[in-house]
């Protein structure tokens, strides 16, 4: 048996994005952490590899968006992000080719987009500054509602969020609120398409989300040199200059709970005593793997069995000998009729003209592969696992099919210059990364897994949460920030608990000590 009282030790389980910067912000604290991750390098989805050749890919995200919340995490702890991280932004941000005719390269340089837009929509144009002003004065409005923590239903009315229901418009879609700026659905594509960042669609997306795409014109999309998972490992520096303790290789097997709540972890067979638990991964898989049914009442298997799921990812990772011409560091292909590919996704069906997302990082970064060779990152949205497609058979067809698709970017002859190939299908990312259900974007964000209703940052008596299965949600700024509440609330629990202490034993055993 483990000693039930209060261990002064945070035992956080995933080196992510979220586990890091929990990490990152207790150390600051004075208490002592412990990351336990069963990879040999920290990041999670969130990291760059080398594969054989000497090619380097991300293996989840490629963007890096609105920088202010990392770099807060950062300064809060001492230190400049950008003495860590060279972050280059980009310009163009993208560009977007409309199957069904014309492109639009995105900058923030609001004279040119909206000549890049007038190009295929002349009276959308005018309309571009006013879609910006009113999405900064939503994101102002629902900032303080990311930044709170939901654990009680009282919270749904909080005066931050009655402050900003009437910028919301809760019971319209993207593409809805969308419709009062652009008539063009290739234009409202352009500001919408960022949905896909949270697996889902911009027809059935809450119209908050609208925010997505005004956060890349008013904050930048950025690269960081060396790809994402530089971000990770200065994450990661930061924290063991702190002394957390990050332990690689190192899979947890369970939380162990006595009297009801957690007072550890097992992990390599071995017990692992903690005051406080932090769990870093895909919500669905490491709920059934950690924690015991009976402490999860309001999430028991029967209703994750329920949840409504993102979509999942055909990701190719392709290294080319040779280049690919002018290819933009990132580029979109929209589909020719974009809402029915959404629909096939919803419905199961793999989409023989499917839309595509390629990352060319070489365009910016020379440092991802070797000299006169080419990384692409290539992924196309399909169904979860939840869908009856039978990936041994259809991978290789839907690869062909994926291959074709890049000829209308203009690369006619990658497939004989391919020198490596990694595929990652919907089961890959459950059988190889713990992805529930193939699920790459985690639980759906639609109004019933959203604020109160996504699983909690406090999500048991000693356990919490930190990443996109969490409150506020997906997306690599708003994981930092659900880490910057799960901290906080980590923080007052044991404020709370001291408190309590010390009424009892007003003389015993608080004097002196950091933090419980």
């Amino acid at each position: 048996m483990l000693n039930p009282s209060p261990s002064s030790r945070v035992a956080i389980v995933g080196a992510g994005p979220g586990g890091l910067a929990a990490a990152m912000l207790l150390a600051r604290e004075g208490i002592p952490v412990t990351v336990f991750e069963r990879e040999h390098a920290v990041g999670g989805r969130t990291r760059t590899i080398t594969a054989e050749g000497g090619y380097k890919f991300d293996i989840g995200p490629t963007f890096f968006l609105y920088p202010r919340v990392l770099r807060d995490i950062f300064e809060a702890c001492g230190e400049r992000l950008e003495d860590h991280v060279t972050l280059e932004r980009l310009d163009p941000q993208y560009h977007l080719v409309f199957e069904g005719g014309g492109e639009i390269r995105a900058t923030a340089d609001l004279q040119r987009l909206e000549q890049e837009i007038a190009r295929i929509a002349p009276a959308d144009a005018g309309n571009v500054r006013r879609f910006l002003e009113d999405n900064r004065a939503k994101l102002e409005a629902f900032r303080p509602v990311l930044e709170q923590g939901f654990s009680s239903p009282a919270d749904l009315v909080s005066p931050a969020m009655l402050a900003a229901l009437p910028k919301l418009r809760p019971f319209s879609t993207v593409d809805g609120d969308l419709k009062r700026y652009f008539a063009d659905p290739r234009v409202r594509l352009a500001f919408s398409f960022q949905t896909k960042y949270l697996g889902m669609s911009p027809f059935q997306c809450p119209s908050l989300f609208t925010i997505l795409s005004f956060l890349e014109y008013e904050h930048g999309v950025y690269h960081p040199v060396g790809g994402c998972g530089a971000v990770s490992e200065a994450m990661a520096n930061v924290a063991r200059k702190m002394g957390v303790d990050i332990r690689l290789g190192s899979p947890v097997e369970r939380i162990l709970y006595e009297g009801g709540e957690a007072v550890g972890i097992e992990a390599g067979g071995e017990r692992f005593a903690a005051g406080s638990v932090v769990v870093n991964g895909d919500f669905g898989h490491a709920m059934r793997r950690l924690v015991p049914e009976a402490m999860r009442p309001r999430w028991r298997n029967k209703k994750l069995d329920r949840a409504k799921l993102s979509c999942s990812t055909f990701m190719l990772y392709l290294g080319i000998e040779g280049g690919v011409g002018d290819l933009a560091h990132h580029t979109i292909l929209l589909s020719r009729d974009y809402e029915r590919n959404i629909r096939e996704i919803t419905d199961g069906i793999l989409s023989d003209e499917p839309s595509i997302y390629v990352q060319h990082a070489g365009a910016t970064d020379a440092s991802l592969a070797p000299e006169q060779h080419t990384s692409l990152y290539v992924l196309a949205p399909v169904p979860n696992l939840r869908c009856p497609v039978d990936w041994a058979r259809e991978a290789s067809r839907f690869r062909g099919i994926i291959l074709e698709r890049l000829k209308l970017l203009g690369l006619h002859d990658i497939e004989s210059r391919i020198r490596f190939e990694r595929v990652v299908t919907p089961k890959g990312w459950q059988d190889e990364f713990a992805v529930f259900e193939g699920a790459t974007f985690n639980l759906a964000h639609n109004l019933t897994q959203m604020l109160y209703f996504r699983p909690h940052n406090r999500f048991g008596r000693n356990v919490y949460l930190v990443g996109g299965g969490t409150h506020p949600g997906s997306g690599l700024p708003v994981i930092f920030e659900g880490a910057r509440i799960t901290a906080r609330l980590l923080l007052e629990d044991r404020e709370r608990r001291r408190a309590g202490t010390r009424k009892r034993k007003p003389a015993a055993g608080a004097v002196g000590e950091a933090a419980l």
